[in-house]
């Protein structure tokens, strides 16, 4: 019988860890995170990362294991999220993935795969097309010849939106239909559960919890890794509430302005995170109402790795 191996995703803020941590005190499990910004060193206030007497407290895989300019991607995350399942497996305890890394999340349970030509100059061109227009403009590029794609990624996102703009410029083919082609026999049963909440509810959530990154350090944070000489416009620090601090830093905008449009693009970004978990359907949603909620949830996973 395949070994079953929870998933626990869902948008930013609503309570993935908190509910993986309730797990895992119970069960035995090692938590294999499945979030494309908490791999990073430095990045720590917002990225929301497990507290450190948290991490301590139950083994974590692929938290702070990269310096913010060391390139990864899901299908690097694939190969060696599978290893880490076997190696937890092997221990004897139970791995739970946590994250909404929505393409993270995707290369781990289905597989995922890349065209592998290149065409250097035509990169370069949409890389020239970025820097003067930004990433909305390649993202609208991408859009307008492959939408299927486009769909299914974020314009903050630019190196994919780039890299599904070459592809289909070398081959006439959506990105998309090589993620297809790409079959992976799995030897585990990957179960998935979403944590769901009222719109309204999980924004103001995460107004409240950008309060509370800016009350605990997050302009710190930021400042100090620009002063260990990280480039700010590196991919690590292109996410909401690095961004934005970084702009404030610079003196393009206020620390109020900062805030406000960090809230905003949180809030985006969950919705964006929503609709690409929304698209399989193979996810068990819970709806939460109150913290309450997740003692019932957290049960019936349990009870979902015993039967």
């Amino acid at each position: 019988m395949e070994p079953k191996i929870i998933v626990i995703t869902g948008s930013t803020c609503s309570g993935k860890t908190f509910l993986s941590l309730k797990i895992a005190r119970i069960i035995n499990a090692e938590i294999i995170s499945a979030d494309s910004r908490q791999i990073y060193k430095y990045l720590s206030i917002g990225t929301a990362k497990p507290s450190v007497a948290e991490l301590k407290e139950i083994p974590h895989h692929f938290i702070d294991i990269l310096l913010p300019n060391q390139p990864y991607n899901p299908i690097k995350f694939e190969k060696d999220a599978l290893a880490t399942i076997s190696e937890i497996l092997q221990r004897g305890n139970t791995p739970i993935v946590v994250g909404g890394s929505g393409l993270y999340v995707k290369s781990l349970v289905y597989g995922i795969a890349d065209a592998g030509d290149n065409d250097e100059e035509y990169r370069e061109k949409l890389y020239k097309e970025r820097e003067l227009y930004g990433n909305e403009f390649i993202y609208e590029k991408l859009k307008d010849v492959d939408p299927v794609s486009a769909s299914k990624m974020l314009p903050q996102n630019w190196k994919r939106v780039i890299r599904a703009l070459e592809v289909f410029h070398l081959t006439g083919k959506s990105i998309n239909e090589f993620h297809l082609m790409h079959k992976r026999s799995s030897e585990y049963n990957f179960i998935q559960f979403g944590i769901e909440w009222d719109r309204e509810v999980l924004y103001e959530m995460i107004n409240k919890r950008v309060d509370y990154m800016i009350t605990n350090g997050l302009i710190g944070e930021v400042k100090n890794i620009i002063e260990m000489g990280y480039d700010k416009k590196m991919n690590a620090l292109n996410t909401p509430g690095y961004k934005e601090i970084i702009s404030y830093l610079e003196g393009d905008i206020s620390v109020e302005q900062a805030v406000e449009l960090i809230k905003r693009n949180t809030r985006r970004y969950a919705k964006r995170q929503l609709t690409w978990f929304k698209a399989d359907k193979k996810i068990n949603w819970n709806s939460i109402k109150s913290e309450l909620d997740f003692e019932s949830v957290s049960q019936k996973i349990i009870n979902e790795l015993k039967n």
